[in-house]
Formats: structure tokens, sequence, C-alpha cells
């Protein structure tokens, strides 16, 4: 079987708390079957041409940071795009680094129910950008369907250790409006979810 490769867009070194607990790498890879309206990252992921690197390729990138990892509780930030359409990858790279650093990912659970379980079985946090549990306001805002990722976002809640599911609750301007968002985070809370973070999209 072919190794799996991720296609690496860019590292950002030394996050402190922005990408989960303590210092961070965040690791940009290409790919997002969502076409969001206001994608922070749309100019890097249509122009930026990604190199597909091996877990060990990208082990040799990041390794430098090991001790701030190991210091703070940090580690690696899988992020896109969708990181987890990256499933496998980041499945393989669990097995090589073992448990010694913190992987997160940022993912909009627009994946497959077979990458979910993978990502379940090698990432320790999870920030999961919900955009807005309208279906209608979803469509409009990311062009794309809710249904699976509020299929995935059930799973992965009854799965997953609800402590480190961060769940982001946006006020899209032109798309969406605090009531709206009250009703978004009633229905998480409903799921059972423990740690939702609302915040306002900052158009310039």
């Amino acid at each position: 079987m072919n190794e799996p490769r991720y296609p690496l867009l860019s590292l950002s070194r030394l996050r402190l708390m922005t990408d989960g607990e303590g210092i961070t790498t965040l690791v940009a890879g290409a790919g997002c079957p969502l076409a969001c309206k206001y994608c922070i990252n749309g100019e890097l992921l249509s122009k930026a041409k990604p190199r597909f690197v091996t877990p060990q390729a990208l082990y040799e990138l990041v390794r430098q940071d090991d001790l701030y990892f190991r210091a703070t509780g940090g580690g690696i930030t899988f992020g896109g795009g969708e990181s987890l359409l990256h499933a496998e990858f980041i499945a393989a790279f669990r097995g090589l680094i073992g448990e010694k650093w913190r992987i997160c990912a940022e993912t909009s659970l627009q994946i497959s129910p077979q990458q979910l379980q993978l990502a379940l079985s090698a990432v320790d946090e999870f920030i999961v950008d919900i955009k807005d549990l309208n279906p209608e306001i979803y469509r409009n805002y990311t062009g794309g369907d809710l249904t699976p990722a509020l299929e995935n976002l059930n799973c992965l809640l009854r799965h997953g250790d609800k402590k480190k599911i961060k769940l982001r609750i946006p006020l899209i301007p032109n798309f969406n409006t605090p009531a709206d968002c009250d009703r978004s985070e009633a229905l998480l809370r409903s799921l059972g979810a423990k740690n939702i973070e609302r915040f306002d999209y900052v158009i310039r």
C-alpha cells in the first residue's frame, strides 16, 4: 500500500493558544469541499501549489519545536482547507510520533464517516467550524449540504471527549443573525456539546 501524503501549503510555527492547547505548529493543507463566501484561506487555497509530504518528511519539518510542544502540552494542528480529508495521513503521522505531541484538527466535518473514524483514533482535540445549523443559511454561505456535517457532529459528540471538541459559531454578515446563532447554540447544547465559542466574522 502506498504511504499517504499530505498536500502541504504552509507551516506556521510557535502559535500560542490559538489552535488548541499550548504552543502549536499549524500545518495547512490543500483541499476543501466547501466554497464559503468569506473564506480567509480562499486565495491561498486557489493559488498556492502544495508539496506532497510523507509523515516522516513532515516530522522532519516540525521536530525542531519538540521542546516547546512537550513543555506546554502543545503539538501539531492540521488545518486547511478541510484537514480531515487527509485523515489517513493524520493517523499515519500519529503512528509515527506516538503520544508525545498533541494533535488537533480544524474541520467543518464535511468528510466521510470512515474519515471521521480514522480521526477519532488519531486526533486529541477538534476545532469544528459550525457555520450555522440552519440548512438554508448553511447552503447559502458554504454552497454545501449541512446533513453530512451534522451526522458527523453527532458521531463526534457521542464518541469523542466533549471537553476536547470546540464548536465555533460565527455571526456572518449578510448571512445569519444573532438569533440564528442562538438557535445553533441551543441545538448544539441539546446534542451534549460543552465547549462552544461564538464570534463575529470581520469583513474587510
